[in-house]
């Protein structure tokens, strides 16, 4: 279950701005400071985007492509794509085009949603998203929102949010569940095809199917 949980938390990352946004609505900690206008911009888009899930979950269902609008929406909203797609690709990214890296990360974006997407409907139950905190990121980056995954029957699952203002709004670039970075995981699978391929290559092979963006293990019954 946890394993489940947690793969279908970091595919979420890159479809609607942050992982647990569709599996959680925002709960401040009693005891935690208040939250900054980061902080509030994820809190924010969990109550959004769990709203919509629920009310517009026989619509999703009955038509994906509604489903994938509404995700490429809040995308475009609050998570700031290309920049984490220049982290992903790394070295590989050096000198690279904007649009190469806009294409790469699009591609990776549909090709997780074709994967995962339809786990974002299976959410059982309420969990609660709660407010611990947060920092400066080292070298003025912007900030680290730290938050848990509360669940009935389970621990707390750690979840921290690295964001940075972009044009007086503030976006996510990554996303840390239980410490671990979904740029990093993503930019560890990407490297070995970087090696041998182009950007525009890798992002056809993405689009079309013949690689996958791998999030974890795939959901059961996929």
């Amino acid at each position: 279950m946890k394993t489940r949980l947690l793969t279908t938390v970091l595919a979420s990352a890159l479809l609607a701005a942050a992982p647990t946004l569709a599996m959680a609505q925002a709960r401040p900690a009693a005891t935690a400071a208040q939250p900054s206008a980061a902080a509030r911009t994820v809190l924010d888009a969990s109550s959004r985007i769990l709203s919509a899930l629920e009310t517009r979950r026989a619509e999703f269902r009955a038509n994906p492509a509604a489903l994938r609008g509404f995700i490429d929406s809040e995308l475009s909203r609050g998570f700031d794509r290309d920049y984490a797609a220049r982290l992903v690709l790394g070295v590989h990214g050096r000198g690279a085009a904007d649009a190469d890296v806009k294409l790469f990360a699009d591609a990776m974006a549909d090709n997780l949603m074709a994967r995962y997407g339809s786990t974002l409907l299976d959410i059982q139950g309420k969990p609660s998203f709660r407010y611990k905190g947060e920092a400066a990121l080292p070298g003025n980056r912007g900030v680290k929102v730290s938050t848990e995954l509360v669940r009935a029957g389970s621990e707390p699952t750690p979840v921290e949010y690295l964001m940075r203002d972009v044009g007086g709004q503030w976006k996510i670039f990554d996303v840390m569940i239980e410490g671990i970075s979904y740029v990093q995981t993503f930019k560890n699978q990407f490297d070995a095809p970087l090696r041998q391929k182009s950007i525009k290559d890798v992002a056809a092979e993405l689009r079309s199917g013949s690689m996958q963006a791998n999030a974890g293990p795939a959901p059961r019954g996929k």
